[in-house]
């Protein structure tokens, strides 16, 4: 790589991580030209020169930020082994999260979909990031209990990962719901692993519970 394409990446880099600071700091109303390139400490001309728009550049932001951190917990998650460590797993990716700041940029993103034309695909890219990594987790770890069969586990995992979104934002205005809506996800945790550690004539009882009501 030359000098200048290294000095051009680690521009567009600190461009970047501006505009995740800037949205979660003051929110995507005051995200601009001008707060993002102060955040990055370089000149607003550069925006423009490297994203085209500030929308651009948000949305840019956006796949940028999700990718950090999926390669981040994708070790943790790929040693996910049962559902109940998923949901386990789940709960300190959200307390990380949300001391990081992720939560609150995530609701701005949220937010600034809808006048942002290009924020809203590329938070939906995002997300489908981390849907893709719980899926992988999914189609592992029921392959080996009675759900295996069943369960849909593309569908599950956008289940999750709405469930999870839905609890972040839902935390901004009443923190104490939230923490009793993981609460009751533990709870459900605990119920699968119990199912989990059947034995091989209790796990056959269940499945063919399950195929029997399949077919109603």
């Amino acid at each position: 790589m030359s000098p200048e394409t290294a000095k051009s990446q680690e521009t567009k880099t600190k461009l970047l991580e501006g505009a995740l600071r800037t949205l979660t700091e003051q929110g995507i109303a005051k995200t601009s030209a001008r707060t993002v390139a102060a955040a990055a400490g370089v000149n607003q001309a550069l925006v423009f020169y490297h994203f085209g728009s500030v929308d651009e550049l948000l949305a840019a932001a956006c796949r940028y930020g999700a990718e950090k951190s999926v390669a981040a917990y994708r070790p943790r998650l790929a040693a996910v082994s049962s559902l109940s460590e998923l949901l386990a797993v789940g709960r300190q990716i959200h307390e990380q999260e949300r001391a990081g700041g992720h939560v609150a940029l995530l609701g701005q993103l949220l937010a600034g979909a809808p006048t942002h034309a290009a924020v809203g695909p590329a938070t939906s890219a995002g997300l489908d990031l981390w849907i893709a990594e719980i899926e992988a987790v999914l189609r592992r770890v029921l392959a080996g209990t009675p759900f295996g069969e069943f369960a849909d586990p593309a569908g599950l995992a956008r289940a999750v990962a709405a469930s999870f979104v839905g609890i972040e934002l839902y935390e901004q205005v009443d923190a104490v719901g939230a923490g009793a809506a993981l609460d009751a996800l533990e709870q459900l945790g605990v119920l699968v692993a119990a199912l989990e550690e059947l034995g091989p004539v209790a796990q056959r009882a269940v499945r063919h519970h399950l195929r029997r009501m399949g077919r109603r």
